[in-house]
């Protein structure tokens, strides 16, 4: 008889879509039907893994993104890079202190760490008794780890290049999350093969210099092979349902390649 076993691990996708987002400020959908698998907040993602609930990066659709997933608390936050679509939503994390009546940990490597130290000092470190110290910065290197209810659990930082910017995707429970990515060295592949779940950056079919399009997504998954792959990151220019449909075709059927939208959950 086969046993149905509970899977208490989730991830939601809060954010699938690029820098601009679907539609863009100016209601542009580009070739993108009007829909909701269709309207892309720009990317974050939330997990919840053996107790620990955390973010990978803070998009500015943030306050959004959490109202709509009900989600109510968060630990921890990975950031992949500085730019401003992972970083800007980061002061809605004050809530989740003033909640929780604790400092979040906010992690990411060092340029990333410097620059919101610099940018937004007064959420890290204050002189003033009106502010508090919301967050805590921890720059990381290599892997971490923590331990909950005698459960250890890893959290690895990848290094992948996003154009000529230095950045992280991550990997936690044998699932891969690379949202803005256009190369991955070699010493990086090797750390994702065979995995369980891969996130990756698909922006767009026409080549573009700081992110993966179809074909390279593609390519990596051939040599990754993960047993399932979501796509994200995507511009006004991929339609999901056309999308779907393609994926669906005997040609790239056997890859096990979803579409990603906004709100998309996982049990793991």
């Amino acid at each position: 008889m086969r046993q149905n076993i509970k899977k208490k691990n989730k991830l939601i996708i809060l954010g699938s879509g690029n820098s601009l987002g679907v539609p863009t400020i100016i209601g542009d959908w580009g070739k993108c039907a009007v829909n909701n698998k269709n309207r892309r907040t720009r990317c974050s993602l939330y997990v919840k893994l053996s107790g620990i609930k955390f973010l990978i990066d803070t998009s500015p659709d943030l306050f959004q993104q959490v109202l709509k997933n009900k989600i109510k608390k968060i630990d921890k936050v990975f950031y992949t890079h500085i730019h401003s679509d992972q970083t800007n939503g980061i002061t809605d994390l004050e809530t989740f202190y003033l909640k929780q009546k604790k400092t979040i940990d906010i992690y990411g490597e060092k340029r990333v760490i410097n620059y919101l130290l610099k940018k937004l000092s007064y959420l890290f470190f204050t002189k003033d008794n009106n502010f508090s110290k919301i967050l805590k910065p921890k720059i990381i290197k290599n892997k971490i780890f923590f331990k909950i209810k005698n459960k250890e659990i890893l959290i690895e930082p990848i290094e992948i290049l996003h154009g000529n910017l230095k950045a992280f995707g991550y990997k936690f429970s044998n699932i891969a999350y690379l949202s803005d990515c256009s190369f991955i060295p070699e010493k990086s592949l090797k750390k994702l093969l065979n995995l369980n779940l891969l996130i990756i950056d698909c922006l767009q079919f026409k080549k573009h210099k700081c992110h993966l399009n179809f074909n390279e997504a593609l390519n990596y998954i051939k040599i990754i092979r993960p047993k399932k792959t979501i796509l994200t990151n995507m511009s006004k220019e991929i339609d999901y349902f056309k999308l779907k449909k393609k994926l669906l075709s005997k040609k790239y059927k056997n890859y096990n390649i979803f579409v990603g939208y906004d709100g998309k959950k996982i049990l793991f």
